[in-house]
């Protein structure tokens, strides 16, 4: 079996400022990450396979690329993005819990309406009795529709998102130095273009 190949995300950045909140008063390791800067963190992992490590590397222009920034940037990302994905997983918890008592009652109401369109299937053919037992029987299996949609459609996009936002937690970052501006994506971060990849138009860089 083939190892995952490693999936490495440049970006350049003026100031390392740009990564986080600048309106969240919490600490540095523990703000909320730019706006900008986590939908493209998080697109750029989606589009990956999800069995691929991921390392980000920031180039920064205005700043220097020490040993302490880069250790922050990294608790700081491992923080947010742990808290992400805690999050999705008490969603994914939550919604499974929701599952079990759903098809707890689905299957109750079931039961009943089974029940009772047997009862009124015991009379005579072509009365209301028949219609009524089409129409338990029809409502009895409705009520399951809530707790088969959890279970066969609404947990797993939650875990891929818990399990997304775990391998952002745990990817390695790098800082390093440069004097050269590259071309930004959006007002905060961007990927550095692939040489494979369509040529795209080139946007003025941030001051």
């Amino acid at each position: 079996m083939n190892a995952a190949v490693l999936q490495r995300m440049e970006i350049s950045l003026s100031s390392l400022a740009q990564l986080f909140n600048s309106m969240d008063p919490a600490p540095f390791y523990e703000r909320d990450l730019d706006q900008h800067a986590e939908h493209y963190l998080v697109s750029w992992a989606q589009e990956l396979p999800e069995n691929s490590p991921l390392e980000l590397i920031i180039h920064l222009r205005g700043e220097a690329a020490t040993p302490a920034a880069q250790a922050y940037v990294r608790e700081g990302l491992s923080h947010y993005f742990g808290e992400r994905s805690r999050l999705a997983a008490l969603q994914l918890r939550d919604l499974l819990r929701q599952g079990r008592a759903s098809l707890l009652i689905g299957i109750g109401f079931l039961f009943v309406c089974l029940a009772l369109g047997s009862f009124f299937a015991a009379a005579p053919r072509g009365s209301i009795g028949e219609l009524l037992h089409q129409s338990l029987t029809i409502v009895g299996w409705v009520a399951m529709w809530r707790p088969l949609e959890i279970y066969l459609y609404d947990w797993w996009p939650l875990r891929r998102q818990m399990q997304l936002y775990r391998r952002l937690q745990n990817m390695p970052v790098s800082l390093r130095e440069t004097e050269q501006p590259a071309p930004m994506v959006s007002a905060s971060v961007a990927r550095r273009p692939d040489p494979q990849e369509a040529p795209v138009a080139s946007q003025d860089p941030l001051p």
